[in-house]
């Protein structure tokens, strides 16, 4: 936890020798507080106060790279337990585990299809981030061949998944460029790995079954100077598991506990397709910066990657589009105009249905900011007024030659007000986008 300027001027000492250029220790103690100076310019500050302010200023959990590039995945520096109370920043990363027991054949038909787990909802790409090599076999030559192979046919982070140290160490080497994470040490394998995460500057996760003997292999592995790490407490009941994440969490953010100062990772090693899918959504919510898992399918990852854009969004600033008049299709002068707000999730719904349709339309996105059609009618932010002022805006008149206008039918109460405020006449749509396109087609 950050300390205020007056805990930062009892670690100064307090001479007022103005070398750090403020009149004052306390001056420059509160300017520190806002990181607004840095702390090298006090020249007589104390050994033991320049580790203790130095680690205050550290974040609570560190900001960890994996991957190189434009596919890096950045994880860590979360500040609150709770989304309300501010906002998650860094997604988690979604990862496909493939084994090196895979023949090559299997193992490029996977990739192939791993690489087209991306989507784009309401007007964001969402996709996997990593593929997880995992070591099963027990020839170190395999491992390194399935290890070439991915690296090739993907642009995805990479995770080399094996706890032996000679078979990571030419893995590691092999794709260091690429910056994978090294998955996992333990009591057993620690140092090997350690120096090998700190050799190639490689991110690795530490693995322990309780949080005591984490905490104390966190201390270990730093102190062998590996300094991007993950957290794992082992495979247990989702219940336990929930348990040791959020506390993890908690004492990095509440107590500032630096063993636990770094993002956690989780393994789900549920064999049932859906039920995996439900565990890896509830790692993503309950604190995983990466999950780890087997299945691969669309329609199994497309709800893991929908949850996750939710859950790292701002909840207090709703996703929006540009308020505009969107052309769908080939439009022309006879074309439907179609009235709507700039909530992302109401938008594309309409758009998918005005795009099933094949009537060329135009969708017309007033300015509610974000709020969907009830929320923003009832803020007085989707009104006749608004509306009007939208229509003209986007020079609606001058792009069809005729005077009518289709609203939601939620706000029908409306039409009225609407027709005189415009000009246009109101025509009430239907009240779920589900029914545009029967509407349209006998309208």
């Amino acid at each position: 936890m950050a300390l205020s300027g007056l805990d930062i001027y009892k670690l100064l000492p307090k001479t007022n020798c103005r070398k750090c250029g403020f009149p004052t220790c306390l001056a420059f103690a509160m300017q520190l507080a806002k990181k607004a100076v840095e702390l090298t310019k006090c020249l007589e500050i104390t050994k033991e106060a320049k580790v203790l302010l130095e680690s205050s200023a550290q974040p609570p959990i560190k900001l960890v790279t994996v991957g190189a590039g434009e596919n890096k995945l950045e994880i860590g520096n979360e500040n609150v337990l709770f989304r309300h109370e501010e906002k998650f920043f860094r997604p988690a990363g979604i990862g496909i585990i493939l084994e090196d027991s895979l023949s090559d054949a299997e193992l490029s038909n996977r990739i192939s299809q791993i690489n087209k787990l991306h989507f784009e909802r309401i007007g964001q790409n969402i996709s996997v981030n990593l593929i997880a090599i995992k070591q099963v076999s027990a020839d170190k030559a395999k491992f390194i061949n399935a290890v070439k192979k991915v690296s090739e046919l993907t642009k995805l982070g990479l995770v080399l998944y094996s706890s032996d140290a000679e078979s990571i160490r030419p893995a590691a080497q092999l794709t260091a460029n690429r910056k994978p994470l090294v998955y996992a040490a333990d009591k057993n394998n620690y140092k090997e790995l350690a120096k090998i995460a700190k050799e190639f500057s490689l991110p690795l996760a530490i693995k322990e079954e309780n949080l005591e003997k984490l905490s104390e292999l966190s201390g270990a592995v730093s102190s062998e100077g590996a300094s991007e790490l993950l957290l794992d407490t082992s495979d247990k009941p989702i219940n336990e598991k929930i348990w040791d994440l959020t506390q993890i969490r908690r004492l990095a953010l509440k107590k500032n506990f630096r063993p636990f100062g770094y993002p956690a990772i989780s393994v789900v090693k549920n064999k049932d397709n859906y039920e995996q899918i439900i565990e890896a959504g509830i790692y993503v919510l309950k604190y995983s910066a990466i999950v780890l898992l087997e299945g691969f399918a669309p329609e199994e990852i497309l709800p893991l990657l929908t949850l996750r854009q939710n859950i790292y969004t701002d909840p207090q600033k709703p996703l929006q589009v540009e308020p505009k008049a969107y052309p769908i299709g080939q439009v022309s002068v006879n074309s439907p105009v179609l009235i709507t707000t700039n909530f992302s999730l109401t938008y594309y719904t309409v758009l998918s249905e005005l795009e099933a349709s094949k009537i060329p339309s135009y969708l017309v996105s007033v300015d509610t900011e974000g709020m969907s059609v009830l929320t923003a009618w009832a803020a007085e932010k989707f009104t006749p007024e608004k509306i009007s002022e939208s229509i003209n805006k986007f020079e609606i008149p001058q792009k069809v030659n005729h005077k009518q206008i289709i609203i939601p039918g939620y706000v029908a109460v409306m039409s009225g007000d609407l027709e005189e405020k415009s000009g246009f006449k109101v025509v009430v749509g239907p009240k779920e986008a589900a029914g545009i396109p029967s509407f349209l087609r006998n309208l």
